[in-house]
């Protein structure tokens, strides 16, 4: 494992860029930007939307989406909260799907009974791994859960998350973002290029081959068994392999042929 990068705070303490802050940009932006940004570091408003069994539904599905397993967390709950307290949606929802503030409690609610089902307790309250298995069960349904589209009702969740997420400057030192460029501006464009400020990544692979290459081995391994005489989907016996391995395309190519 490589030893930790000194970065400005960062989600769960991981950065990948070495010495970058994005605080350090504070002097390049106006008043007006400096403090929306400034506000988001600041302590997190109580919540208000969500009631009590709702907040601990909430914070342990968001944790689940986001990944975030340890302090500091970004007060992403917090923050989805508020939203909702304030009745700031996307401007658009889905014809199927009740309004977003609605269609929270009601999936919340949702969780807590498919947790109770299948072990006998609240969502908040089982391990994390069977609070994955019942998130991935909402993710891979086709038609609906708990009387909600399940596909819709996981966009829902993976919007506000992420939108709440990613407008925090601690996930920006994570991505090595570094904030508005008003008034600043970028100079430097094209690719392999850095502005002044901005730092390398310390381990630049890219995670995204070896993601699809796990998702289509979990595919392959759901799938039924061919029947005799009948040959497997191009791709199907390729499992996950190492980030960088190569692979031989002639070779797959024949055996999507064959």
């Amino acid at each position: 494992m490589a030893p930790p990068v000194s970065t400005g705070t960062t989600p769960g303490g991981r950065g990948r860029f070495e010495g970058f802050d994005v605080l350090d940009q504070v002097r390049t932006w106006d008043d007006e930007t400096r403090a929306v940004v400034l506000a988001r570091l600041g302590p997190p408003p109580a919540p208000t939307f969500f009631d009590p069994e709702e907040e601990a539904c909430a914070r342990a599905l968001l944790d689940r989406l986001l990944a975030q397993e340890q302090e500091p967390r970004v007060p992403v709950f917090e923050m989805v909260d508020a939203r909702l307290a304030a009745g700031i949606g996307d401007g658009w929802r889905y014809a199927d799907m009740p309004e977003d503030g609605d269609a929270w409690r009601r999936s919340l609610h949702g969780l807590d009974r498919e947790a109770r089902r299948r072990h006998g307790s609240p969502f908040c309250r089982v391990d994390p791994a069977a609070q994955k298995d019942i998130i991935d069960g909402v993710q891979d349904a086709d038609d609906e859960w708990e009387a909600l589209p399940a596909g819709h009702v996981f966009d829902l969740w993976m919007r506000y998350a992420c939108a709440a997420f990613y407008s925090h400057p601690w996930a920006w030192n994570e991505i090595g973002f570094g904030g508005p460029a008003y008034p600043r501006g970028y100079e430097n464009l094209g690719i392999d290029k850095r502005e002044r400020w901005e730092r390398p990544e310390r381990d630049s692979h890219d995670p995204v081959p070896w993601a699809e290459r796990a998702e289509a081995a979990r595919r392959a391994h759901e799938a039924p068994p061919p029947e005799p005489g009948e040959s497997r989907p191009a791709g199907a016996d390729e499992g996950p392999r190492p980030a960088g391995a190569d692979r031989d395309t002639s070779a797959r190519e024949e055996r999507a042929g064959s």
